[in-house]
C-alpha cells in the first residue's frame, strides 16, 4: 500500500487543528488502573445478547423517534441502520482482539443503544442516552455491575458541547471505533445535492468504509472509499478530526494504533 507523505498528519498537528477546548490527553496505564481490566468481571458470559435489546418496544419507539427528531432537523441518518451496524462492528472489535463474551455483548448492547438520547436533543444526547438506558436495563434485569458498564460506553461516545468523548474502558473504546467509523452516502439524507453542507457532502463522497482490526500487529484501521471530486481527502479531515482523535484515544486504551486510509493511501 503506498505511502502519501504529503497528506500524512502528525498526532500534534491533528490536535493542534482543532480549534476549540476539547479535553486533557487520556493518560491510559499512568495510574493503578488497568483500562483493559476496567469493565472487566469474574463472569465471562453475556448477562443479555444483543437480540433483547433490539426487540425490545421501548428501544425501539426511541431509535425510531430519534432518527425522526434528527432527520426533521437535516441530519444523518441515526435510525437501525446505523445502530445495527454499530452494535455488530463494536462486537467485533472486542471479538478481534479475544475480550471475553461478555464484554463483546456489552460493547453490541451499548452500540445498539448508543443514540437514543437524541430522542431528547442531539445536544449532549450521549449523557441524556445513558440515563435513558438505565432503567430499560433495570428492567431487563441487567446486573448492576453490566449495566455500569453500559452506561459508561454510552454515556462517553459523544463529541458535542464541543469536547472530545473519553473511552473509559474497552466496551466504550469498541464503542468508539465503531461509532466514528460509519461513515457512508447512505446515511446522507438531503434529497438535493445543490444545498449539501460540508458534513452531507463528506459523507456522501465515502462509497465504502472498513474498520480492520489486525491483533497480531496491534493496528485498528478505518479504510475508505472517497469520491475526491465530490470531497477533497483534507475536507475529510477538517470535518471529521474530533472523531479521528476519539478512534485514536480508543484505539490506544486497546493498546493498538489507529491508522486511516483513503483510496488505498496511508493518511494516518
Amino acid at each position: 500500500m503506498p505511502d502519501a507523505p504529503n497528506m500524512s498528519l502528525t498526532d500534534q498537528s491533528l490536535t493542534d487543528a482543532v480549534l476549540v477546548p476539547l479535553g486533557d490527553q487520556p493518560k491510559y496505564g499512568k495510574t493503578d488502573v488497568d483500562p483493559e481490566e476496567a469493565a472487566s468481571s469474574s463472569r465471562t458470559e453475556p448477562s443479555i445478547l444483543l437480540d433483547t435489546i433490539r426487540d425490545d418496544a421501548e428501544v425501539q419507539a426511541f431509535i425510531r423517534q430519534a432518527n425522526k427528531n434528527l432527520g426533521v432537523l437535516g441530519f444523518t441518518e441515526h435510525g437501525f441502520r446505523h445502530v445495527g451496524l454499530v452494535a455488530n462492528i463494536a462486537r467485533n472489535v472486542l471479538r478481534l482482539l479475544a475480550f471475553d463474551a461478555r464484554q463483546q455483548e456489552l460493547a453490541a448492547v451499548a452500540g445498539y443503544m448508543h443514540d437514543i438520547g437524541n430522542v431528547i436533543s442531539r445536544h449532549g444526547h450521549a449523557t441524556s442516552g445513558a440515563i435513558l438506558a438505565h432503567p430499560i436495563l433495570n428492567r431487563l434485569h441487567v446486573p448492576p455491575d453490566d449495566v455500569a458498564v453500559i452506561l459508561g460506553a454510552i454515556g462517553s461516545h459523544g463529541d458535542d458541547h464541543h469536547r472530545l468523548g473519553e473511552p473509559v474502558h474497552p466496551v466504550s473504546a469498541a464503542l468508539i471505533l465503531a461509532d466514528k467509523s460509519d461513515v457512508h452516502r447512505s446515511r446522507v439524507r438531503n434529497n438535493d445535492p445543490s444545498s449539501f453542507d460540508q458534513h452531507d457532502r463528506v459523507n456522501y463522497a465515502a462509497t465504502s468504509s472498513f474498520l480492520r482490526v489486525d491483533a497480531a500487529a496491534k493496528t485498528i484501521t478505518l479504510a475508505l472509499s472517497i469520491d475526491t471530486v465530490m470531497a477533497p481527502v483534507m475536507q475529510y479531515f477538517e470535518i471529521f478530526l474530533p472523531r479521528m482523535l476519539m478512534s485514536r484515544h480508543a484505539a490506544e486504551l486497546l493498546e493498538c494504533e489507529f491508522h486511516i486510509t483513503i483510496n488505498d493511501v496511508v493518511v494516518l
